[in-house]
């Protein structure tokens, strides 16, 4: 593959994780989001660590799975947003700017859920998201140093 089709089915496999992305934070039932008269309220943390203190705290109570998703599952999720950003942009190959970036638009979700009472609005979720935002960037460099490293792999400008 050459560099135009390399940054083509990049731009195709962000939109589709960005499509995905939406559709579990905002419509999946399985996540809760669904418009019942339960979620009539807006629900918001706007303490640091509050949350992430309580599924630490009850992760037996909870149940392995509900941690899990929550507190591994915001990392996670954020982490191809901070690789495709400085694979598709240049502009977007400084740590600072990835940071940014991914902090702006888990900020963008977070504010989504709180005005359409899906979820909730959690700064836990913005610190979350944000650190997973910043190692899908370590990741997309380390990806770079194999690829300079093996002499092979998709050809990208600097």
């Amino acid at each position: 593959m050459n560099r135009r089709e390399w940054k083509l089915a990049g731009w195709v496999a962000f939109l589709v994780y960005l499509i995905a992305l939406v559709y579990f934070l905002l419509f999946a039932e399985m996540f809760g989001r669904t418009h019942t008269e339960i979620n009539k309220t807006y629900r918001y943390n706007l303490v640091l660590f509050k949350e992430i203190w309580r599924f630490w705290h009850y992760r037996e109570q909870l149940g392995f799975t509900a941690v899990l998703l929550n507190l591994a599952g915001n990392i996670v999720g954020l982490m191809p947003f901070g690789f495709f950003l400085p694979f598709l942009a240049i502009r977007t190959r400084s740590c600072y700017t990835v940071t940014c970036l991914t902090f702006l638009f888990s900020l963008v979700i977070e504010t989504t859920q709180l005005i359409y009472k899906v979820g909730s609005f959690d700064v836990d979720d913005l610190l979350l998201n944000t650190i997973g935002g910043i190692l899908g960037y370590l990741l997309f460099w380390m990806a770079q140093y194999v690829r300079k490293w093996s002499g092979k792999g998709m050809p990208i400008e600097k």
